[in-house]
């Protein structure tokens, strides 16, 4: 993997100087700020491979910073360190462009394996089996995968890797089901119970992303996976 850059954000001098140097020592380098406004900056000149926030900063947060990110670059990996644990502050860091929600304290091995599950991802997702559908037709909504966009009745939403790679699957499958144990495996690497409890998440928000158009259902088998059902035009 030729890019092992990350631009990681932390204000507390100690955690940031033992997690720097714990992803140094396995080959990644690492370009550290201190606040949000800094990071932005930082981000912009190294062009990182993966990004990892702090949601507590100064000048900027990281949900916020995040946000600026995604407008920049929408299939970049996002993590978020932090030690906000209620359901809401969940969704919005997945709301603000977020793959994957790692709790403070947090054990480095555990970040070293989100690291690479992530990269891992992005990697597969570049080099495809297929190529890349410039357009999927999707009732009253274009989807557009190369470019991480929906298109539909109420503008242009601009979509995460994981809400991308998602709404292929789901697509792919049309008017078939498509596993929950696949879709697992295929975005977060494993089906452990908490990516279980994201991929919950996941498929509520593309629900309301589908919201314009009645026709267009994506149905849960029980025990089975995900059905997305188009209605005849």
């Amino acid at each position: 993997m030729d890019n092992m850059d990350i631009l990681y954000v932390e204000d507390e001098p100690f955690l940031a100087r033992i997690v720097q140097e714990s992803l140094e020592s396995r080959g990644f380098t690492v370009h550290l700020a201190k606040d949000g406004e800094q990071a932005l900056v930082l981000y912009n000149r190294v062009n990182p491979r993966i990004c990892i926030l702090d949601v507590m900063l100064p000048r900027k947060d990281g949900f916020s910073l995040a946000r600026d990110i995604r407008k920049k670059d929408p299939g970049i990996p996002i993590i978020f360190l932090t030690a906000k644990t209620q359901t809401a502050d969940i969704l919005e860091g997945f709301e603000s462009g977020g793959n994957d929600y790692l709790r403070k304290p947090f054990s480095m091995e555990e970040l070293i394996v989100r690291i690479h599950n992530l990269l891992h991802i992005i990697s597969g997702m570049k080099v495809s089996d297929k190529p890349i559908q410039d357009k999927v037709e999707l009732g009253k909504y274009g989807f557009f995968p190369g470019r991480y966009e929906l298109h539909g009745p109420d503008g242009i939403r601009k979509l995460s890797q994981r809400e991308t790679r998602l709404i292929t699957l789901l697509s792919n499958g049309t008017n078939n089901p498509v596993l929950r144990k696949n879709i697992l495996l295929d975005i977060w690497g494993d089906d452990s119970f908490q990516n279980s409890r994201n991929l919950d998440v996941y498929i509520t928000r593309i629900r309301e992303y589908f919201s314009g158009d009645p026709g267009i259902q994506i149905i849960t088998i029980k025990g089975v996976g995900y059905h997305l059902q188009l209605s005849p035009k």
